[in-house]
């Protein structure tokens, strides 16, 4: 079972984290993530994130695939809010349930690392002053990250 939403309105997380193993008895872990908007030491009034709608909701679904085809998952959830998000508040939660942490931790952090990289989303930045600061880049770091998963499917 696997939910992906693309959506305005924030979200709950506990809530969300429980449904996958409410009524089950083969969910023995669920490892989760939620990502928050931060501040950058006071310098960030926001975040403007944008979407293509249907498009990212595909390529997420397709990333969860990819996870459900590597490990033995009971359950995923994956959310990703779009919109104008002010610091401190959520912006992506992914959660996975397996019979065995192992896998749902993995699983979660290579949609982590997906969303970080290959998702079709994009940030703007908007300071304090209200002044556009512009696009948030891709970071070096988070390149690499995503790089072990498709090494570790290729092999090599």
């Amino acid at each position: 079972m696997a939910t992906v939403r693309v959506q305005r309105d924030d979200f709950d997380p506990g809530a969300e984290a429980e449904g996958l193993a409410r009524g089950r008895k083969d969910v023995g872990a669920v490892a989760s993530f939620v990502g928050y908007c931060r501040d950058e030491g006071g310098r960030l009034a926001a975040l403007e994130l944008e979407h293509y709608a249907g498009m990212a909701e595909d390529e997420i679904a397709r990333a969860v695939g990819e996870a459900e085809a590597r490990w033995p998952l009971l359950g995923v959830a994956v959310i990703h809010r779009y919109g104008r998000i002010a610091p401190g508040e959520r912006i992506v939660f992914v959660a996975v349930a397996a019979a065995h942490r192992g896998a749902a931790f993995a699983a979660a952090e290579m949609l982590m690392d997906y969303l970080k990289t290959r998702a079709p989303f994009w940030k703007l930045v908007i300071g304090v002053d209200g002044a556009f600061e512009g696009w948030v880049e891709a970071k070096a770091d988070d390149d690499r990250s995503a790089t072990r998963w498709r090494d570790a499917a290729s092999g090599s």
